[in-house]
């Protein structure tokens, strides 16, 4: 049986946070050279909530997080494949974390709606009762949410005509009408999405399109910078695949945190 501890107060006062004072943890599962769903995450985040993740190899993305001018499709599909995405989950949910996200929208689009419900399910066996959400069912809840009719979907430019048309034919099944689906006209690589390109690309599809909401997809997409400037600028709802992260997150275990400057979607 431990004793307890006394401090004076005037040794207390020295004492500096050291993270364990936040009240919600998030894992994130993400391919291994991709910082970007820590990172935006991170950024939208209140002071309460920290972000941790486990990586797992995808061979279309280099050291230094380069991507493939087009990512093709098979490390796709095989990155949610047992046991890889299955021992990921497995050793992230030993931690003590409230909630985990799984940070991938490409392989949402190749295996459809049932697909993804299936995933989740199968994880459920190795997360310790954690909550799982996913950038898609995440994206779908966000959408019944913002009651959108019209869907613009904007993705990024390393994925192909294929994958894009798969995106738009997962929420077509899930229910929703899809107005517009394209790669941005941005050049390929993380490191070439800026705030100010991805806004024009998403300006011009909006106007042109009509619709009442758009989704910026790939959780490796530089995004929740801008949802602000969209939904002021242009009058429409604007969700990303990190901004569904975090709030599905949160919504998934009932947390009042507040977030603001990044979207209705938190309202």
């Amino acid at each position: 049986m431990s004793e307890q501890v006394k401090i004076k107060d005037d040794v207390k006062r020295l004492f500096k946070p050291d993270g364990w004072n936040r009240t919600i943890r998030i894992g994130v599962v993400v391919p291994h050279a991709d910082v970007g769903p820590e990172v935006e995450i991170q950024a939208m985040a209140s002071s309460d909530i920290t972000v941790h993740a486990s990586r797992i190899f995808f061979s279309a993305m280099r050291a230094g997080g380069e991507m493939d001018e087009k990512i093709p499709h098979a490390p796709v599909t095989s990155f949610v494949e047992a046991p890889y995405l299955d021992d990921a989950v497995e050793s992230l949910c030993a931690s003590p974390l409230d909630v985990v996200g799984l940070a991938f929208t490409s392989s949402a689009y190749k295996h459809g709606p049932d697909g993804e419900r299936a995933l989740i399910e199968r994880l459920k066996s190795v997360s310790r009762e954690i909550p799982i959400v996913s950038t898609c069912l995440s994206a779908e809840r966000a959408f019944a949410k913002l009651g959108t009719k019209k869907l613009a979907m904007i993705n990024p430019a390393w994925f192909d005509e294929d994958l894009v048309n798969q995106g738009a034919d997962y929420f077509t099944k899930a229910g929703f009408e899809v107005v517009h689906q394209s790669s941005c006209g941005i050049p390929s690589g993380q490191k070439f999405v800026t705030p100010e390109a991805l806004y024009n690309w998403i300006e011009k599809a909006v106007k042109e399109s009509g619709a009442d909401t758009v989704f910026v997809g790939g959780n490796g997409q530089r995004s929740v910078g801008v949802i602000e400037a969209v939904e002021e600028t242009l009058g429409i709802s604007m969700v990303t695949g990190n901004q569904l992260i975090l709030w599905d997150s949160l919504r998934s275990i009932g947390a009042d945190t507040k977030i603001s400057g990044y979207g209705r979607l938190f309202d």
